[in-house]
């Protein structure tokens, strides 16, 4: 199992809106003008450690994790580089780019990716941001996009897909699945550099909430338009651990029987490996818990 899209930070010191994101104590947050319960509440200390998050994959069975970046936690870059050192066959990182600092990224030699929060962009339009998929191209990075509702970026993401065909492009949060237009998005994936991850769909669903039988139904749809070979699982840890346990943020996929053996694989494993270029993953056994 790898996990294409989860959270870590030693401290969180992002903004939203303009407005600052800072720990509050018991997993909570001051999130611009409100408060949210950010991480499970025993994480007291604030702290979204690889430690913690390495325990959690143990108990869950996920082998490699793709740690991505968000405005709302502040820039990771320099924990990351340490996390990935420490950790460089179960983890991949990206490092993030920060449009409203307007100047170039700096050293990346250390991440494996680069990740656009396109949606938070000043500007929308993606061909504005030809330097960034130079560097990736220059570098053999592959590049995370967490795009805007619906088909607002699609276009200018496929002017720079065309542009940069060699370059591996990973389009998050399932295409924002419960958007008007997602469908867009995920047609990005009928190229060939293109894959989407689906980090974050428990969230969008989470109204329905487990086991999420039209998240379910979405990751078929979204079979028939780009291939089950083109969709990765992610989890969106640690928020989404808030409502839910990270065995259950896949457990649901595994159990449906709408998916084959091979689909399953596929989309839980094999794309994640050959996108993120993992090898030599752990084997990790089922460890009974005690309520079983």
């Amino acid at each position: 199992m790898i996990d294409a899209h989860l959270h870590l930070w030693q401290k969180q010191q992002g903004r939203v809106n303009g407005l600052p994101v800072y720990d509050l104590g018991g997993g909570r947050s001051q999130f611009g003008d409100a408060v949210r319960q950010m991480l499970p509440a025993y994480m007291t200390d604030g702290v979204n450690s690889v430690e913690r998050l390495l325990a959690n994959m143990d108990f869950a069975q996920v082998a490699g994790a793709v740690v991505t970046q968000e405005y709302i936690d502040g820039n990771q870059d320099e924990y990351l580089r340490r996390v990935r050192e420490e950790n460089p066959v179960r983890i991949r990182v990206s490092a993030l780019y920060e449009d409203f600092l307007h100047k170039p990224l700096g050293d990346i030699s250390w991440a494996d990716g680069i990740k656009i929060c396109a949606g938070r962009l000043a500007d929308p339009d993606l061909t504005r941001l030809d330097d960034v998929f130079a560097r990736a191209a220059a570098e053999d990075k592959f590049i995370g996009l967490d795009l805007a509702d619906g088909d607002t970026q699609v276009a200018s993401l496929r002017e720079m897909i065309q542009q940069y065909p060699d370059v591996r492009m990973a389009i998050g949060h399932f295409g924002m699945v419960t958007t008007e237009g997602w469908q867009e998005q995920i047609r990005l994936a009928q190229n060939p550099n293109v894959f989407v991850e689906s980090g974050g769909i428990t969230w969008l669903f989470n109204s329905e909430f487990y086991p999420y039988p039209s998240a379910v139904r979405a990751i078929l749809e979204a079979r028939d338009i780009c291939g089950m070979e083109k969709l990765m699982w992610g989890s969106d840890y640690p928020r989404t651990m808030t409502a839910i346990t990270y065995r259950m943020s896949w457990d649901f996929v595994d159990k449906s029987p709408l998916l084959t053996t091979g689909e399953k694989q596929l989309f839980f494993h094999d794309n994640a490996e050959r996108f993120y270029r993992f090898h030599d993953l752990p084997d990790l056994p089922y460890i009974h818990h005690m309520a079983e």
